[in-house]
């Protein structure tokens, strides 16, 4: 079994002991990413439609540097704060997975890194 790291600048830096993304065989595993800009490294708070729009583009651009698109996508899981946003959430999440809909999990968490309002990850296979 083969495994890689993925590493991108594109989006933010990871937070502690862990890779923004592993690749093994034809699947990549992306850690939880948080609403953080990766070129400023700053966290997208009080919006929660814009917080969700930079969790996708980040996990899109680990994607991308290991070859792998949000059509490859097989599941994802969202962790949001406050459970009343999910509809925002969905909204966005709606804009980039109409036509092609990964399996999904969306759970209220009492609390995030950085106290943002959410984080997303993604398992991708090719």
């Amino acid at each position: 079994m083969s495994k890689s790291y993925v590493s991108t600048n594109k989006a933010p830096s990871a937070i502690g002991p862990y890779s923004q993304g592993i690749v093994s065989n034809n699947v990549i595993f992306t850690s939880g990413q948080l609403p953080i800009n990766p070129e400023n490294e700053k966290l997208i708070e009080g919006n929660i439609k814009e917080a969700t729009k930079q969790c996708i583009e980040n996990i899109k651009a680990i994607l991308a540097e290991a070859g792998f698109t949000l059509e490859d996508i097989v599941k994802i899981t969202i962790f949001i704060t406050d459970m009343n946003n999910f509809g925002f959430v969905n909204e966005i999440y709606g804009e980039y997975f109409n036509k092609h809909k990964p399996a999904r999990t969306c759970v209220e968490v009492s609390k995030l890194p950085k106290n943002a309002e959410i984080e997303i990850e993604a398992t991708a296979f090719k």
